[in-house]
C-alpha cells in the first residue's frame, strides 16, 4: 500500500502486472454482478469467475479461449459489437442492456471498463436486470440470417436450427391477413423455448437456439391450432437443419447456411439439399461454370441508385448495384463466393464503373467489393493495374468494403486499403452494424465513410433502443474521423431522424430508385 504522497508503506513482493488490478475489479465488481469476465484482444475470454454454471450450464473456466460472444444471445450480438466499441473508444462502458445465451435470453446488465495495457484488454461485468430490455418479436429475414450465421461461427455443439412450413394455399392467406400472421407470430414465440424466431417469409419460420430444440411436433401443433380457429386446415411441416460443418471452414459454413435459408424462404422444404450445411455447399459449387460464364461474358448490368446530401438535398454520388443476368443478386454473389470467382466479378464490376465514368464526366460512383477479394494479393495487384491506367477518374471512385465475407487476413487487406488510399480513392465500410466485423474494421481500417444499416435506419423511427443504436454509430464514427451515411431511407420522417442523428448522407426509396446513370448531379427529384 502507499502513502497519499506515492512514499511505499511495505515492500511486497513484486507481482504481475495486471494481479492488483484484477484483484481490485473482483472485489467491486462481486458486490453487484453475478459474472466477470476479462478479454484479449480479438474479443476471446482470457478470465471468467462467478455463476457461470447457473446461469450458462458450465463451470467459468469452460468459457477461457471462448469468443465472447458466446455468452449472449444471438439476437444481441450486435449490440455487443457496439457496446465493446464504445468501450475502447471510451474506456468506460456504462451499464448496457443485453441479453444472456441461456434458454430464457435473460435480461442482464453489461458493464465494463478497459484499463492500460494490451489494446482489446477489457474487464467486464454482468448483472441480471428486473425485467427483459424489449419484449419478444419474431425477427426479419435478414437478422435471423445474421444471427444463425454468428452462431455457426461458434461451437457448433452450441447451436440448433428449426425450420417451420405452411401450406402453400395457407401461406398464401397468411400474407393477406396481417391479423393472422400475428397469431402464428404469437404462437410460434409461446412454443419457441426461448429461442430467435425469424419469419424468412410469408408462412415460412426459422428457430435458433443455444442448445437443444423444443418439442417440434408441440410447436407445429400449436400453429396448427391458430389456423383451425380460422377455418384453415393443414398440416405444419417441421425440420431440424444440421449445423454441425466439420469439414468445412466458418466462412463456408455461413454461405452455406445463407443459401440454406434463402432457398428455404422461397421454396419451403423442397428447396432444402440433402446433407446439411454440407449438401448446400455441394449444391452451389455445382453452379460454378453458368456462374462463370455470366462474369466473363458480362452478362450482367449496373443499376445506380443516389446517396444524397440530407441538407441540400443534392446527389453526392451514386452507388452501381449489380444486376446478373438469370440470378437473384445474393444468391449469385453468394455463389461466386463459395466457388472462388469472386475476384473475377469484382474486377468487372471495376471495369464497367471505370467505363460509366469515362462517359459521365460529372459523376462519382461507388462500387462494392467483397470481403475476400480485398485479402488476396493477386486481385490487389489486377486491380491496381486497371485504376492505374485510369487515374484520371480515381477521384470519383468510391469503394464500399462489403460484410458477406469476413475479412480473415487484416494484414493483405489493409495492403488493398493503403494502395486505394494512395490513389485518392475514398473508402467506405458498407452495412454498418449488421455484424460485428464491421467494429473491427472501423477500428482497424482508415476508412472516410460509415454506412448504418438499413435494418436500424428502418426501426429507428419507433425504437428508442435501435435510435440509439445510430446514434452511438454516428458518435463512434465521428470519433474516428469517418462520415456517416444511412441506407433505407424511405420517408420523410427516416430523414428526419438520421439527420438529426449527425447523419450526413442518405440512400434509399424516398431519393430514387435504383436506375440509369444520371448524365450530371442536379437538385433531386423525389422518386414517384
Amino acid at each position: 500500500m502507499a502513502t497519499p504522497g506515492g512514499a511505499p508503506t511495505n515492500q511486497p513482493a513484486p507481482r504481475a502486472p495486471g494481479t492488483d488490478l484484477r484483484d481490485r475489479f473482483l472485489t467491486f465488481a462481486f458486490a453487484a454482478a453475478d459474472l466477470l469476465v476479462e478479454t484479449g484482444p480479438h474479443a476471446t475470454i482470457t478470465f471468467a469467475a462467478g455463476a457461470f454454471r447457473h446461469h450458462l450450464g458450465e463451470a467459468p473456466e469452460a468459457f477461457v479461449g471462448r469468443p465472447l460472444d458466446c455468452l449472449i444471445a444471438a439476437e444481441e450480438r450486435g449490440a455487443l459489437g457496439m457496446a465493446i466499441q464504445l468501450l475502447a473508444a471510451r474506456g468506460r462502458l456504462p451499464p448496457t442492456a443485453i441479453r444472456l445465451n441461456d434458454a430464457k435470453g435473460t435480461a442482464f446488465s453489461l458493464a465494463g471498463l478497459a484499463p492500460a495495457g494490451p489494446q482489446g484488454q477489457f474487464c467486464l461485468t454482468f448483472g441480471p436486470l428486473p425485467a427483459p430490455p424489449r419484449a419478444a418479436a419474431v425477427a426479419e429475414n435478414a437478422a435471423f440470417g445474421r444471427a444463425a450465421a454468428g452462431m455457426i461461427r461458434g461451437p457448433a455443439a452450441s447451436a440448433a436450427l428449426a425450420l417451420i412450413d405452411l401450406p402453400d394455399e395457407i401461406r398464401r392467406i397468411v400474407a393477406r391477413r396481417p391479423e393472422l400472421s400475428a397469431e402464428l407470430d404469437a404462437a410460434l414465440l409461446e412454443g419457441a423455448g426461448g429461442g430467435l424466431t425469424g419469419r424468412l417469409s410469408p408462412g415460412r419460420y426459422g428457430l435458433l437456439v443455444g442448445r437443444e430444440l423444443p418439442d417440434l411436433p408441440s410447436l407445429a401443433a400449436r400453429m396448427e391450432s391458430v389456423l383451425l380457429s380460422y377455418g384453415l386446415g393443414g398440416e405444419v411441416s417441421t425440420c431440424n437443419l444440421p449445423l454441425e460443418a466439420e469439414a468445412l471452414t466458418p466462412a463456408q459454413a455461413t454461405r452455406a447456411l445463407r443459401h440454406a435459408l434463402a432457398h428455404f424462404a422461397g421454396q419451403g422444404m423442397a428447396g432444402l439439399a440433402a446433407g446439411g450445411l454440407t449438401g448446400a455447399l455441394r449444391e452451389i459449387a455445382a453452379q460454378a461454370g453458368s456462374i462463370r460464364r455470366v462474369i466473363g461474358e458480362r452478362r450482367f448490368e449496373l443499376l445506380y441508385q443516389p446517396i444524397v446530401d440530407l441538407r441540400g438535398r443534392r446527389v453526392h454520388h451514386h452507388e452501381a448495384l449489380l444486376r446478373p443476368d438469370g440470378y437473384g443478386v445474393d444468391a449469385f454473389i453468394r455463389c461466386a463466393e463459395t466457388v472462388g470467382l469472386t475476384e473475377e466479378m469484382d474486377l468487372a464490376v471495376t471495369d464497367r464503373v471505370l467505363d460509366a465514368l469515362r462517359f459521365n464526366t460529372g459523376a462519382r460512383i461507388a462500387l462494392n467489393i467483397s470481403g475476400l477479394s480485398m485479402q488476396s494479393a493477386r486481385f490487389r495487384a489486377l486491380l491496381q493495374e486497371r485504376l492505374d491506367a485510369s487515374a484520371a477518374l480515381l477521384p470519383r471512385v468510391m469503394v464500399e468494403l462489403t460484410e458477406s465475407v469476413e475479412i480473415e487476413d487484416e494484414v493483405e487487406a489493409r495492403a488493398t486499403l493503403d494502395m486505394l488510399r494512395a490513389r485518392g480513392i475514398a473508402l467506405c465500410i458498407d452495412d454498418f452494424g449488421a455484424g460485428a466485423a464491421a467494429f473491427r474494421y472501423l477500428r482497424n481500417f482508415p476508412v472516410d465513410w460509415v454506412k448504418v444499416d438499413g435494418a436500424y435506419v428502418q426501426n429507428a423511427v419507433r425504437s428508442e433502443r435501435d435510435r440509439s443504436f445510430v446514434a452511438s454509430m454516428v458518435d463512434l464514427s465521428l470519433a474516428v474521423g469517418a462520415r456517416v451515411i444511412a441506407e433505407q431511407v424511405e420517408t420523410e420522417e427516416h430523414a428526419a431522424v438520421v439527420a438529426g442523428l449527425g447523419v450526413e448522407l442518405a440512400q434509399g426509396y424516398l431519393f430514387a430508385r435504383p436506375g440509369r446513370l444520371p448524365t450530371a448531379a442536379a437538385p433531386l427529384r423525389r422518386a414517384g
